[in-house]
């Protein structure tokens, strides 16, 4: 009977190795952080160049006639910013 004590302790302390950081967001999430206005524009304009350029570059592997209409109207969207 001690064996299997021994062999459920070990198996948890695998799983819990293995799912640490799952465990640890779940329980403690990572708390907002607060940005002054100009680092919260910079990460804003991060964003959008990163959502730019792949808007770019899926339409430059098939030109534009690849992209999907709502890829269309959101790249309008986001050059006009």
């Amino acid at each position: 009977m001690s064996e299997y004590l021994i062999l459920g302790i070990i198996l948890i302390a695998i799983l819990w190795f293995f799912n640490r950081d799952r465990i640890k967001n779940r329980f403690y999430p990572d708390k907002p952080k607060n940005l002054t206005i100009d680092q919260q524009f910079n990460s804003d304009k991060r964003e959008r160049e990163k959502e730019i350029d792949k808007l770019l570059s899926k339409m430059g592997k098939n030109g534009i006639n690849d992209l999907s209409a709502k890829d269309r109207k959101r790249l309008d969207e986001l050059s006009k910013k």
